[in-house]
């Protein structure tokens, strides 16, 4: 049974950031090197890691990252099909550019193993109307960036 929307809009998990050749050139001189260090070290397996990790991170890097619908109902959030109860979060944070180039953006701590830290872009929607709703059920806290947020950054994701 379909739940009734208070909120609904569209946003995309992440800004792409297209990478140029010489980014691509640079991942593979690196995963090369180092999959040399390793095989002079005798430890093959982490050679062969090395490049599937690479692979990877090209193949992520070139692709366009999904458009997703998110809603806001009575009992939580919904991403696309999936329902983020709010009896799962633990705490939430509306992150604003100081400078306003940038759209606000929800972040969401969860109980969920698989996805801890939820980041959700608030483009299209009225920022405070959502902050008024989620105050309501969910504690508020200061959310800083992860160390894997400032990793892919630092990566041009």
């Amino acid at each position: 049974m379909p739940r009734a929307a208070l909120l609904e809009w569209e946003g995309r998990e992440y800004d792409h950031n297209p990478k140029d050749a010489d980014w691509y050139w640079a991942l593979g001189i690196i995963a090369v090197a180092g999959a040399v260090a390793a095989v002079l070290f005798a430890d093959y397996l982490f050679a062969v890691l090395i490049v599937v990790a690479a692979a990877a991170l090209a193949l992520h890097a070139a692709k366009q990252p999904p458009l997703h619908r998110f809603r806001l109902v009575e009992n939580g959030l919904m991403i696309g099909d999936e329902l983020h109860p709010f009896e799962r979060m633990t705490s939430f944070s509306v992150l604003e550019d100081i400078e306003g180039k940038l759209p606000p953006m929800i972040s969401i701590k969860t109980e969920s193993w698989l996805s801890p830290h939820l980041v959700i872009p608030l483009a299209g929607v009225d920022a405070d109307a959502m902050y008024a709703y989620f105050l309501q059920h969910v504690d508020e806290a200061e959310h800083t960036h992860s160390f894997t947020d400032l990793v892919a950054a630092w990566l041009g994701f």
